[in-house]
């Protein structure tokens, strides 16, 4: 719930984006994927317009940072992707990359935090998904083999370390052959339900409320949601419900990780999808049946969405003894429930990485 300054967890995976260029001088910008088909190209002083294609994300890069800084120097490539497009934070990756790429070639140095923020901005203003910070932050902050714990509301971070009696274990991507693009989902109707709760909270409880675009159910007591929340129509109330609890289980799963409990760090984030199903009332058909298989298959110490739902990936921590009959037994189950989508089921087992390098 980074949207609503909530406290979240996440880690960087070894799989992910890379980007091979080479500088050049006079502004122009020409890229091309290994994952899509055609090229981008275009010069900095002029932008093109937006295409709805994943050129996007290069324009939407160039113009957040241009609004700042002078990008006299482009580059020439050619990117590549590990994951499922569409389902793992793909597109915070890519945009970080290109804004690393830009300030590289042009000599300007941002902190993390500023990259993180000019991410942010990308997404916002540029693509129109109303995002929070922590995919973001996982890819700019996480280090291999700690839990990066985030403070959404203050930006305050920690790493913390794996503890030496934690069981080995791996992060399964699950991709559902269903690829997510969130700026056509209920994603940003999400974000403006729980911004709504936390605008008619703040009215019942004599709060100040000023403008509904800066109000997040952080800002409002736990104690203010319990007293007023039967006043809530029925979805913004769903909607604080999770947030509220999702802080509990995030503090929970803290506490495991560092005790190297991992089963009640796997079943926090089991929790955490069942919450995510019932009162934010995400996840697709597809999805929800990848979690439902999760629930059941040995191995698994815990699962849920990726992201939002809207389509696209499931993640599970697992015994790596057992990631052979997990891949098999899910593939098995999933094919006979949407065989329509069986060809395009991918199932990676990923480890933590450190963030974003050059």
């Amino acid at each position: 719930m980074d949207h609503q300054y909530g406290l979240v967890t996440g880690f960087a995976i070894d799989h992910g984006i890379t980007l091979e260029y080479t500088e050049t001088a006079d502004g122009s910008v020409c890229a091309s994927s290994r994952n899509f088909d055609g090229k981008i190209e275009f010069n900095l002083s002029s932008l093109p317009e937006k295409s709805y294609s994943w050129g996007d994300f290069i324009v939407g890069a160039a113009k957040i940072l241009s609004e700042k800084y002078d990008l006299h120097k482009g580059f020439k490539g050619t990117i590549e992707g590990t994951l499922p497009v569409g389902g793992l934070s793909s597109s915070a990756a890519v945009i970080i990359t290109y804004l690393n790429v830009l300030c590289r070639v042009n000599q300007i140095h941002l902190t993390k935090q500023q990259l993180i923020q000019y991410a942010v901005l990308v997404e916002r203003e540029y693509i129109g998904v109303n995002v929070g910070t922590l995919d973001q932050s996982c890819e700019v902050y996480c280090k291999q083999n700690h839990l990066l714990y985030l403070d959404t509301l203050d930006n305050t971070t920690e790493l913390i370390p794996l503890s030496p009696s934690m069981p080995p274990f791996q992060i399964a991507i699950i991709y559902s052959g269903v690829s997510r693009k969130l700026a056509g989902s209920a994603y940003n109707l999400r974000v403006d339900e729980c911004k709504a709760g936390a605008y008619a909270l703040k009215g019942y409880g004599g709060m100040d409320y000023g403008k509904f675009s800066e109000t997040h159910l952080r800002e409002v007591p736990e104690a203010v949601y319990d007293e007023y929340k039967h006043m809530l129509p029925a979805n913004w109330r769903k909607r604080a419900h999770h947030f509220y609890h999702e802080q509990k289980r995030v503090k929970k799963g803290i506490e495991a990780w560092r005790n190297g409990d991992i089963q009640t760090f796997g079943e926090m984030i089991f929790q955490s999808g069942a919450s995510s199903i019932t009162y934010y009332e995400a996840g697709s058909e597809p999805l929800k049946a990848l979690y439902n298989i999760m629930l059941h298959t040995d191995g698994i110490y815990g699962g849920r969405f990726s992201g939002a739902g809207f389509n696209g990936c499931c993640m599970a921590i697992v015994d790596p003894d057992k990631t052979e009959q997990i891949a098999v037994g899910i593939r098995e189950e999933y094919g006979r429930m949407f065989p329509e989508y069986i060809d395009n089921v991918q199932i990676h087992f990923c480890n933590t990485a450190d963030g974003v390098q050059i």
